[in-house]
């Protein structure tokens, strides 16, 4: 069964293919996903590598963890899955009164 693993403090320059190209040193890697910012479509520091095996999985982490990976070390651990977050709130006009940018003249 495949493995998810959690790598963080990427370099902004990592890719996807640089971070499977690297993983497939400890195994097949099923896939390799580097995060991007939709604001700014640059990486977020942080990916996950999703290896074949629990084994080839901690081999990884063995061989990554604290490491070098594209000039910068490394964190490798086991993904922990998604915890469900509460909505946000607080955005422009979303809830809250935003008052006080009435007109200029008082009388």
């Amino acid at each position: 069964m495949a493995k998810k693993l959690y790598v963080g403090g990427l370099s902004y320059n990592t890719t996807e293919a640089t971070l499977k190209d690297a993983f497939t040193q400890a195994g097949t890697v099923e896939t390799a996903t580097v995060i991007i910012d939709k604001m700014t479509n640059r990486s977020k520091g942080f990916g996950f590598v999703e290896m074949s095996t629990d084994e080839e999985a901690q081999k990884a982490i063995e061989m990554f963890d604290g490491k070098d990976l594209d000039g910068r070390t490394v964190k490798v651990n086991e993904a922990k899955p998604m915890e469900p977050r509460a909505p946000r709130t607080g955005g422009y006009n979303n809830g809250g009164n935003r008052g006080g940018f009435g007109g200029g003249n008082r009388w």
